[in-house]
């Protein structure tokens, strides 16, 4: 049944009513109030940011004993398509960051970058900066498709990495709305079109439609030698079909996402499904017939299960399939065999294919700072002000330093010792890959601590692995603060939930890969308590490990019961 015939969630009228996300952004920019209605709050995903407050001053008090003043700020998010930025781009988000936000920049989970602390006041300043960058925050959030992710491995003379990035950007313009909303509030010189509904022309959404989509949607393209962007976790995923030195087509996955709810049942993350086999003509126009089914057929009553994954969850791979061949205007074939066989964090020194270098920077949990003797902010403005390279931003929230001439390496080298960045070498293979979410003091949805909690529990982790013996093995940690799953915990070696105030929801049994959902195996583990639960679990690993089994294969061949029984 389509969704026309159901009672619309509040939110779903919101959008309807909104003259295509405008609603009251444009009025309330101009009043002095610190925050936007809850209102236009939502429709802000949209245009790229996050009312949020700094929950660190919520535990604050005035001299008087009072609760102090919520301390507003919003949240930016840059679209990049692919993680490609050039070298002024970078070097006007550093800049954007002292001038306007906290003082960092985040690279986040899809390849983008966030600012965090930007006042309502300053916030069209901000969002106008970032354009006149020639990057936008238009559809990083909200209800329409993200950012587009996609390996940004820089290979040069490489037709593969390039047939990549170039779709990348073709689905990234493909589905970008078309509403003005985002022009006319943010890059004119007034305050946005007036919202009187006599004066608003619409334009036509030919995809999204009047409501737009039930729910936000994610795309990756994917080598399957290297799911560094994790593919089968998305809405679409698009997996390389390589033939020779060149993409044949792609397997087409469907149904992919990560956040739940533990309250509700109803709710799960879930893998995508291989749908069918397309060619690189093909791919946009089938693209389109599966984002059109979920608009159509996705839930628009209830926002807990308004993700592409609940429709194919309810239909089946089969019924689900149909319908795309309708809305796309013929039949589909099967997917192919190829599947995902490995994965790259792309952390260290390359050669390019052309000459020339390129390297990848460990940034842990993609926040770009200075403390402490650890200057990574002053120590990458340094060396692409110096250098004038240009970079790409990793799903594993690195940066990557690109067309750096050889003769330039022993002084790059020099640099990074200099601001305290330390080397591929320096790192173990634990943090290389670990994640985080943001989470305290700025995402209203976290339960507890994540970015801030990961450095000193992977030092702890690192001890207890050295002392065991397992530094050479490659283990996935992700972690969040809360359920949702922006740093994608339920597919890792290691995942860890937040699920109460410094207390998490163990998860085992993934991969670095990708590929395998993990499963609980302990809940609501204190902080302090996670090295010591699972250091048991890593000791039996090493000794019982069936000769290049992962931990994460190895905890899903032993099972709960079987990894039970090691502690007793």
């Amino acid at each position: 049944m389509s969704t026309a015939d159901i009672n619309l969630s509040k939110l779903e009228i919101l959008k309807e009513g909104s003259h295509q996300l405008r609603g009251t952004i444009p009025d309330e920019l101009k009043n002095d109030d610190p925050s936007f209605s809850d209102d236009a709050s939502q429709l802000l995903k949209n245009h790229g940011s996050y009312m949020q407050d700094d929950r660190d001053v919520r535990k604050q008090k005035n001299e008087d004993g009072t609760k102090k003043d919520k301390a507003y700020s919003c949240m930016v998010r840059t679209r990049i398509p692919g993680g490609r930025v050039t070298n002024a781009q970078f070097l006007a988000e550093l800049d954007l960051c002292d001038r306007l936000a906290n003082g960092t920049v985040r690279i986040t989970t899809r390849q983008g970058f966030q600012l965090h602390g930007v006042l309502k006041s300053n916030l069209k300043e901000t969002i106008r900066a970032i354009n006149d960058s020639k990057l936008t925050t238009y559809a990083a959030c909200g209800d329409v498709n993200r950012n587009v992710m996609c390996c940004p491995a820089p290979f040069k003379n490489n037709a593969v990495f390039d047939q990549m990035q170039a779709l990348s950007q073709e689905l990234a313009d493909h589905f970008k709305p078309k509403s003005t909303s985002y022009f006319d509030i943010w890059l004119t010189d007034d305050d946005g079109q007036k919202t009187d509904v006599t004066e608003f022309t619409p334009v036509k959404e030919p995809i999204y439609g009047d409501r737009y989509l039930p729910r936000k949607f994610k795309m990756a393209i994917a080598d399957p030698a290297d799911n560094c962007v994790d593919v089968y976790t998305q809405d679409l995923g698009l997996l390389a079909v390589i033939e020779g030195d060149k993409i044949v087509g792609y397997n087409v996955l469907v149904g992919g996402g990560m956040g739940r709810t533990p309250s509700a049942e109803k709710t799960f993350p879930r893998l995508g499904d291989k749908l069918t086999f397309v060619t690189p003509e093909q791919v946009v126009a089938v693209a389109e017939a599966i984002v059109k089914v979920q608009r159509d057929f996705g839930n628009r009553e209830d926002r807990k299960v308004a993700r592409l994954k609940y429709v194919l969850e309810n239909w089946g791979v089969a019924k689900f399939k149909a319908k795309v061949e309708e809305y796309y205007g013929q039949s589909l074939p099967e997917p192919l065999s190829t599947d995902v066989t490995g994965v790259d964090d792309h952390i260290g020194w390359h050669e390019q294919g052309d000459g020339k270098l390129f390297l990848g920077v460990n940034i842990e949990n993609g926040r770009i700072k200075d403390e402490g003797d650890l200057r990574i902010k002053s120590g990458l403005k340094a060396i692409l002000t110096k250098f004038g390279m240009d970079t790409r931003l990793t799903a594993l929230q690195g940066v990557i330093l690109c067309d750096i001439d050889p003769s330039d390496k022993a002084e790059i080298d020099r640099m990074l010792a200099e601001y305290g960045m330390k080397n591929a070498d320096e790192l173990s293979l634990l943090r290389r890959y670990s994640i985080a979410c943001p989470a305290f003091p700025t995402c209203g949805l976290s339960i507890t601590e994540s970015e801030r909690a990961l450095p000193g529990l992977i030092d702890e982790f690192d001890i207890e692995i050295a002392k065991i013996g397992l530094q050479s093995q490659q283990i996935a940690l992700h972690m969040t603060g809360c359920p949702n799953g922006c740093a994608r915990p339920y597919t890792p070696d290691i995942g860890l939930v937040g699920k109460a105030v410094g207390k998490y929801t163990v998860f085992l049994g993934g991969n670095p890969e990708g590929t395998r959902l993990c499963f609980i195996y302990k809940d609501m583990v204190p902080l302090e308590e996670i090295v010591p639960t699972l250091s048991p679990l890593l000791v039996a690993y090493k000794a019982e490990r069936h000769d290049s089994e992962s931990f994460g294969d190895y905890c899903a061949r032993i099972g709960l019961e079987g990894l039970q029984a090691k502690v007793g």
